[in-house]
């Protein structure tokens, strides 16, 4: 028996009601409570007594069933789409828009689609589907999707920040005047960091990263408002830079284009969750309207009439430390001992780490690995000439990493170690800005009113 399948109780039940998943019953309870809804799969970690359904609203709920519950079956009706789903495809006719967009699927929520016989979740396979939910898309530009992964974000690796890098370089060969990456949202700030690094100046057309905070069978989904907004940016804009596109508020009134090493998802759940740091968006998005209007001030711009350079090596021994309280310097020592290759350590404050760690640091540094201070405060740049502690950690090599993002930091130096440089090399050109990563200075703009309460 599968962990989806239902036991016990349930399936007596829903046997008697000849029900199964699929199926719309209506449960009538002893204590008063009748719901209607479609069967789900049982989810695994849930109680054997638990009956899934979705309601017609589009919510998933769990109902107890007991032996003097009811459970009648009303059917197996063709399911439609999610509430407030767009229409058909052929009411908008064929596709209208001039530029080539394609759309590589990497896994996360944005990138799914929602069986609702079984309420199982799966990719988008083709452009098709991926037409057919979000038909909007065809009024843009001439849509071509393709599934390069279907991880979970937290499984990514530097090795697939090279085959996204790679496929999006072919892809903007081919003809592509922009490329949407669909790509779960927990990582996706290290991923659009390293493919602004890995294309630098050369990348010839916008690349945007975009994702989902909520599921599209949930009638919050911010799913086919995230993917037409991105759409938008590819097609029209004429930034050529590596971009995250998200929700700017919890409505719908538009999103932010944020440059990829300036992004930090911020909040766990609510659909504006991703932020830029130390530097303002590039662009407000009216995806109904069809506008853009520019905030920032983009590095590189359309035309581009170069070649692209890409150099998409990264490192995979590279150790990214999180200084806490009572921290010696045995993290370190571990890390130098198992051969890493550089590390990152997003310190207190300015940048600092207590001093129990500093002779570790020296002993790193004189065996030729790079050690990044970064800060856990975000907003605000790295000093260490400030405090004695600091100025210790620069006496012993550590390289600050002015007002880069902790995660930024740590996908450069990856990009670095992974371009053959040394400590002494990596040293001289570590603060310097290659794609907005680091400003000359901090503005008030550049942090959020939303911190003030």
């Amino acid at each position: 028996m599968e962990e989806t399948e239902y036991r016990g109780v349930v399936a007596e039940k829903l046997r008697e009601a000849g029900a199964s998943i699929g199926s719309i019953v209506k449960v009538k309870r002893s204590d008063g409570l009748t719901v209607e809804g479609r069967v789900l799969p049982r989810y695994m970690m849930s109680s054997p007594d638990v009956l899934v359904l979705k309601l017609k609203n589009g919510y998933n709920i769990g109902v107890r069933i007991d032996d003097n519950t009811v459970i009648e079956s009303l059917g197996i009706e063709e399911p439609g789409g999610p509430v407030g789903a767009p229409a058909p495809l052929a009411e908008y006719g064929e596709a209208t828009g001039k530029h080539k967009v394609y759309i590589i699927g990497t896994g996360g929520t944005i990138a799914s689609r929602i069986d609702y016989r079984t309420g199982a979740v799966y990719p988008y396979i083709s452009t098709e589907e991926l037409l057919q939910a979000v038909p909007e898309l065809t009024q843009i530009a001439d849509i071509e999707v393709l599934e390069l992964y279907n991880i979970f974000s937290e499984d990514m690796t530097p090795s697939h920040w090279r085959r996204i890098a790679e496929k999006a370089a072919e892809l903007y060969a081919q003809g592509a005047e922009g490329v949407v990456i669909a790509h779960g949202t927990d990582t996706m700030g290290y991923t659009a960091a390293a493919l602004a690094f890995a294309f630098r100046e050369t990348l010839p057309g916008p690349l945007v990263l975009t994702g989902s905070q909520r599921s599209s069978d949930r009638p919050s989904s911010d799913s086919a408002f995230n993917i037409i907004s991105s759409v938008l940016v590819a097609a029209e804009s004429s930034i050529r830079e590596s971009m995250v596109v998200m929700h700017g508020v919890t409505g719908d009134e538009y999103a932010l284009a944020h440059r990829g090493v300036r992004i930090r998802k911020m909040h766990t759940s609510r659909r504006d969750a991703f932020q830029s740091i130390n530097a303002m968006p590039l662009l407000k998005i009216f995806p109904e309207k069809h506008l853009m209007e520019p905030i920032g001030r983009p590095l590189f711009e359309k035309p581009f009439n170069g070649e692209i350079d890409l150099r998409p090596d990264f490192s995979d021994r590279i150790g990214f430390i999180k200084h806490y309280p009572g921290m010696t310097g045995d993290l370190i020592d571990m890390l130098v001992d198992r051969g890493y290759k550089g590390i990152v350590i997003e310190g207190t404050g300015f940048g600092h780490v207590s001093n129990a760690a500093i002779k570790s640091i020296e002993r790193a540094v004189d065996s030729g690995i790079p050690v990044v201070a970064a800060s856990q405060c975000l907003f605000g740049r790295v000093n260490l000439n400030v405090y004695s502690t600091g100025r210790r950690m620069l006496k012993a090599g550590v390289i600050p990493a002015e007002d880069m993002l902790p995660e930024t930091a740590y996908v450069k130096l990856s990009w670095l170690v992974g371009q053959g440089l040394e400590y002494r090399e990596i040293k001289k050109v570590f603060t310097n800005s290659l794609v907005g990563e680091v400003s000359d200075r901090v503005t008030l703009r550049s942090y959020p009113r939303w911190y003030h309460g």
